[in-house]
C-alpha cells in the first residue's frame, strides 16, 4: 500500500522541505499495532517495525539510517543531527539539523510532534511535545537548537501535528495545577469536565508555546489521535480499552 500521510498546508508552501505526517495506514503490522507501527520500543515484531521504517524512509527517499529519531523521554532536550544515527537513539525530544536529506522525527501516540522549518536559514526541526515536555520548554528548546544553526524565529513556520485533542483530553485537578503553578495564565488552556475534571487544549497550548518561543507562523493539523482509531494511534484510547500495547505513529521532516 502506497503511504499517503497528512500535511501541514503551511509547511508544505514552504520551499526546498519535505515533510509527513504519517497515519497508522500503509504498514505490515497487525493486532494492535497494525499496520504502520514506527515504534521500536512497542511490543511489535522487530523485523515488522524495521521494515514500517523502511517504508517511511522511502518516502521520503532516504534509507533507513537518515531516518533521525530520538528514544524519547519527555525531556527538553533538543538534538543537532550532522549525519545519519542509522540504530543509534540518543536521549532527547527533538531533532534539528541544517544538512539536507537528513530525516528529522519524533514518534507519538497523543503527544504533539511539531515541525518547525526555516526555508531560507535551510534548518529544520521536529519535536515531541506531551504536556511534560510542552511545559518544560522543548519547543522553546528546539527553536534555540535551531538558531543556533542560523535559524531565525521570525521566519520559521510551523505545524502540531496529530495529537489528543480538547475533547478528549480528560485530567484531574492536580494535573492543572501544575501548569498554574508555573504560570498563571496557563489556566485558560483548561475548561470543565466531569465533577473533579478539566478538559486540557494540547494543541492549543503548544501553539502557545511556539508564539512565545518567537515562531512567526504557526497551525495545529486539526486532527484528535484518540477520536479516530483508524488513522491513528492513542495511548489514551488503547488504555480505556483495556489493550496491552499501542503503535507508534512518526512525524517528520527533512530539506531536499
Amino acid at each position: 500500500m502506497t503511504l499517503t500521510p497528512l500535511h501541514s498546508p503551511l509547511l508544505a508552501a514552504q520551499p526546498g522541505v519535505k515533510h509527513a505526517f504519517f497515519t497508522r495506514q500503509g504498514g505490515v503490522s497487525a493486532g494492535v499495532h497494525e499496520s504502520l507501527n514506527l515504534g521500536r520500543g512497542s511490543q511489535d515484531d522487530p523485523a515488522k517495525v524495521e521494515e514500517n521504517r523502511r517504508r517511511a524512509a522511502d518516502w521520503f527517499g532516504v534509507m533507513p539510517d537518515a531516518l533521525n529519531c530520538c528514544y524519547q523521554i519527555h525531556s527538553s532536550r533538543a538534538l543537532v543531527a550532522e549525519a545519519p544515527w542509522g540504530r543509534y537513539r540518543p536521549e532527547g525530544d527533538a531533532v534539528v539539523t541544517d544538512q539536507r536529506s537528513l530525516v528529522c522525527g519524533v514518534l507519538h501516540a497523543d503527544c504533539a510532534p511539531v515541525l518547525i522549518v526555516d526555508p531560507e536559514a535551510r534548518v529544520v526541526g521536529a519535536a515531541h511535545a506531551g504536556w511534560k515536555g510542552a511545559l518544560g520548554g522543548v519547543v522553546a528548546e528546539t527553536v534555540a537548537a535551531m538558531v543556533r544553526l542560523g535559524a531565525n524565529p521570525e521566519r520559521m513556520a510551523a505545524a502540531v501535528g496529530p495529537c489528543i485533542g480538547p475533547d478528549s483530553y480528560e485530567v484531574g485537578e492536580e494535573f492543572q495545577a501544575q501548569f498554574v503553578e508555573a504560570d498563571p495564565d496557563h489556566a485558560r488552556w483548561f475548561s470543565p469536565g466531569a465533577p473533579g475534571r478539566r478538559m486540557f487544549d494540547l494543541p492549543r497550548f503548544v501553539l502557545e508555546r511556539l508564539a512565545a518561543a518567537g515562531v512567526a507562523k504557526a497551525e495545529w493539523t486539526g486532527h484528535d489521535t484518540c477520536a479516530d482509531a483508524g488513522l491513528f494511534y492513542s495511548n489514551r484510547r488503547a488504555f480505556k480499552r483495556g489493550e496491552p500495547d499501542y503503535g507508534r505513529l512518526l512525524s517528520a521532516v527533512m530539506l531536499v
